[in-house]
């Protein structure tokens, strides 16, 4: 998909804001203010699922976006697509999980559109959200701010949104208790940023992972990055899970987590107001940014050893979106 974006899709419609492939696109200056806007569209199976729904996952994903450009989510789109068959308390009740995770987030949905297609069409039902925010102009975020000595930093635990998932689905004869992570993140985001100064990147490592985010960070740039295996946060569950089925957990999906670059002198503050908040419980440093190695994710394993973090041509897992 990175590739296919990269080749085929910015190549073609060779605008200039699309080129910075950021996750919210960064508009026309309004009284101080940057508006921001983003699109995305959700299919996940199954449709419930721990901790979670695909309604949920859409507003959640949208306002993630925004909010990591370090923009404020104002307003957002609603479009559905559902096939014949779909039962309408399901419809009601993935409709309810939207609202409600909109309204705790302080976001209103103010447009959208509905169709309904023939019975093997689509897989249920499938939903774009897009989404609208402002953002003031003193705020500088981007590739070209990140320095050596910067250190990289998530919220918490990586993988359970995947796992998560597949454990719904019952595919491999596993029972496990855990939760997606999927959650909107423009609170804590808002507290990270009024409680440092020095915040140089931030990114929702969401389908691909943490490599596949920092990866895309890295590429064509003169700096590397080195992470501390030690020091990334995995659950028990979740490492037992890998461990059977052979999965990297480095590049499962995550719903709920945000990877920030800071620089050295800030690595306190992100840390402190992140475990402030119920989102940031588990945050943790978990690497640096190097001189050497550039455009390359290097990794120090649990052993000593150093090997190198690439982006999958693939698929490791079943998709589960």
């Amino acid at each position: 998909m990175h590739n296919l974006i990269k080749d085929t899709f910015v190549p073609i419609f060779n605008s200039p804001i699309l080129k910075k492939l950021d996750d919210s696109a960064i508009l026309k200056k309004l009284a101080g203010q940057e508006i921001c806007f983003t699109t995305d569209s959700y299919t996940v199976e199954p449709i419930f699922f721990p901790g979670g729904d695909i309604g949920k996952l859409a507003v959640c994903g949208t306002i993630n976006d925004l909010s990591v450009v370090g923009a404020k989510p104002l307003f957002l789109s609603c479009g559905l697509i559902v096939e014949e068959g779909l039962e309408v308390k399901n419809l009601e009740i993935i409709v309810q999980s939207m609202a409600t995770t909109a309204k705790k987030a302080g976001v209103e949905f103010v447009t959208g559109d509905f169709k309904v297609v023939e019975k093997g069409k689509v897989d249920k039902i499938f939903i774009n959200t897009s989404g609208i925010g402002i953002r003031t102009k003193r705020i500088r975020l981007g590739k070209n701010f990140i320095k050596s000595g910067d250190r990289v930093i998530i919220n918490g635990n990586i993988g359970d949104h995947e796992i998560a998932v597949l454990s719904a689905r019952k595919q491999f004869g596993l029972s496990a208790n855990i939760k997606s992570d999927c959650a909107p993140l423009n609170g804590l985001i808002e507290d990270i940023m009024k409680g440092a100064d020095n915040i140089y990147f931030m990114r929702d490592p969401t389908r691909g992972g943490i490599a596949t985010t920092l990866n895309e960070i890295v590429e064509g740039q003169r700096f590397g990055l080195l992470l501390d295996e030690e020091r990334i946060p995995i659950s028990p569950e979740v490492r037992s899970i890998c461990e059977i089925l052979g999965f990297d957990p480095l590049y499962l999906a995550n719903e709920g987590k945000v990877i920030v670059i800071c620089g050295k002198e800030d690595t306190g503050k992100v840390l402190s107001v992140m475990k402030r908040h119920p989102l940031g419980k588990r945050a943790t440093v978990i690497g640096e940014v190097i001189k050497e190695d550039a455009g390359k994710v290097v990794m120090k394993t649990v052993t000593g050893s150093y090997r190198i973090v690439d982006m999958l041509s693939g698929s490791q897992l079943p998709r589960i979106c």
